[in-house]
């Protein structure tokens, strides 16, 4: 299901500031060689995320899920000046793929990449997380919110992607376990009082969740 209409997509795009030339060297060869190019984000939410990182000038910043890369380099060109942002892929294929796209942009000394099981590995990272962007299996998001939100400074923002889930958690009933279990992390977040929230219709649907 189209959840947002392709000619406003399109327009929206159009009166919108255009990411990088590494940026959309990254959008083109996804398309055109990875099974799974409807993952990466897009020029609209990718020029979104960098815009709250420009805004937020975080210090440490989390991205649960890496894929090409693509996300990780918009959220990191607001770092603060000493900032990184640490990023979590488990499949190697396309943590190199990433990581060789990290060293075009020059910025090895920013982007850390860490290689397998994010519910192992964010306990082992000792930061307070300015900014955390979840953005992978849709059954471990209510986990890695569970992880994270601790370690969050008050006032910081975790952002999650695909909450809509393509369309598919408008259905009733609901089907399928990825729709599933993003509707029971959307509803978890709707509960939880210890932040503020406001979902947003950009692209597969993104929630912006601010620590109290």
């Amino acid at each position: 299901m189209e959840i947002v209409d392709p000619i406003a997509q399109a327009y929206a795009e159009r009166y919108s500031s255009k990411l990088n030339e590494l940026l959309q060297e990254i959008a083109e060869y996804t398309a055109a060689n990875h099974p799974e190019a409807h993952m990466l984000s897009g020029p609209l939410q990718g020029k979104l995320l960098e815009l709250i990182s420009q805004l937020l000038r975080p210090r440490r910043v989390l991205e649960v899920g890496t894929f090409m890369g693509y996300s990780a380099l918009c959220l990191a060109a607001g770092l603060a000046e000493g900032g990184k942002l640490h990023t979590i892929e488990l499949r190697d294929a396309d943590a190199d793929r990433a990581e060789s796209y990290f060293r075009r942009a020059n910025w090895q000394d920013r982007i850390l990449l860490h290689r397998g099981n994010a519910l192992a590995i964010i306990p082992v990272l000792e930061e307070v997380w300015d900014i955390v962007f979840i953005d992978a299996d849709k059954p471990g998001y209510i986990d890695y919110y569970q992880q994270v939100l601790p370690r969050v400074r008050s006032g910081g923002l975790i952002i999650a992607d695909n909450v809509l889930f393509h369309g598919q958690v408008l259905a009733t009933p609901i089907t399928g376990k990825s729709a599933i279990a993003i509707q029971a992390f959307n509803e978890m977040v709707a509960a939880d009082e210890r932040v503020e929230k406001v979902m947003l219709t950009v692209r597969d649907g993104l929630f912006f969740i601010r620590k109290k």
